[in-house]
């Protein structure tokens, strides 16, 4: 009889819990933004975040954690309890900072959702600057190295490259431009518009409200395609004949060693939202890009990312 209840009470206990792993999530979720307030990460996280909400039914706490050049919140996501109720929007910047020696992390000390978005890098001025074209520019740094600055993200991030990359293609030094690091495109486009810099080179959509407000002016978009949201700002195949093409992109992900269970419960909810008509009108509506891979899928991208700009990053002289 005591063999029989004993096997009873542990039936009992192995229901309970699997009752209480399919409850997964109990309790609000954090989800870390590496990059400041205001920027494309930010924007992106938090209509995910919302639209997560309504697939887990519980809040999602969006936290900036900016510092480092991207280093603080990214090392904040991977150092966090594996237990699914810290997330992150993971950045391109994953797959370079350790090239540029800011950190040991890599795309590896994470457990990746989903990959969510992309966008190409544009070349930004102030709205009075002498400057009217990229060529103007492009021959500016060249006749006077040192003089004009850049600025948009850490040093060797996404936008940091873009410019060094472009310049390289161009045939001038990349040193030419000094960079001046910054907690993301929005920081970076008020300290140009303030004068600070010259030369921010981010996404179309991080530098839309300025551009709207006429504060700023964009020359060129690093992408075979015009932006969607200006379809008058040329490409650099047209305007230089360059094929010189780079974009970020944005994957939300977990602490590595998250439950099975909790990652696929976050990953079926964030394609829904991936899937949703608000995500899509969201993201159009910004000028984002939308792109999607599931777990596996996006690791394997990750891994080429870090294989591709690693390569470039050594190219253009900033890789330690």
């Amino acid at each position: 009889m005591k063999a029989i209840v004993t096997r009873l009470v542990l039936a009992a206990a192995l229901l309970v819990a699997g009752a209480a792993q399919a409850q997964y999530p109990q309790r609000p979720i954090q989800l870390i933004v590496p990059w400041g307030a205001g920027g494309g990460t930010d924007a992106t996280a938090r209509i995910i975040a919302s639209l997560m909400e309504k697939e887990l039914k519980q809040p999602i706490n969006v936290v900036n954690r900016t510092g480092g050049s991207g280093v603080v919140g990214h090392d904040a996501i991977a150092r966090a309890a594996p237990d699914g109720y810290t997330i992150g929007m993971i950045t391109v910047e994953i797959t370079m900072m350790h090239h540029v020696g800011l950190t040991a992390l890599k795309h590896t000390d994470y457990a990746p959702i989903g990959l969510v978005n992309a966008d190409p890098a544009g070349i930004h001025v102030r709205v009075d600057s002498a400057y009217k074209s990229t060529r103007d520019l492009i021959a500016a740094i060249k006749a006077n190295p040192g003089k004009l600055k850049a600025s948009g993200t850490g040093q060797g991030g996404i936008w940091h490259l873009a410019i060094a990359g472009l310049l390289k293609d161009q045939g001038v030094d990349p040193g030419a431009l000094p960079w001046v690091p910054s907690n993301g495109a929005a920081p970076g486009l008020q300290d140009m518009v303030a004068g600070g810099v010259d030369v921010v080179p981010c996404s179309i959509p991080e530098a839309r409200a300025m551009i709207d407000s006429g504060k700023v002016r964009a020359l060129s978009i690093m992408d075979p395609n015009p932006p969607a949201l200006y379809p008058n700002v040329p490409t650099l195949q047209k305007e230089l004949g360059s094929k010189w093409a780079i974009a970020a992109w944005r994957v939300i992900a977990a602490p590595k060693g998250i439950p099975a269970d909790a990652q696929r419960t976050l990953g079926a909810a964030l394609k829904k939202v991936y899937d949703s008509k608000e995500y899509k009108d969201f993201m159009a509506g910004r000028g984002f890009g939308v792109i999607w891979a599931d777990a596996e899928g996006t690791a394997k991208f990750m891994a080429k990312s870090d294989t591709d700009l690693g390569a470039t990053l050594k190219a253009v002289g900033l890789a330690k």
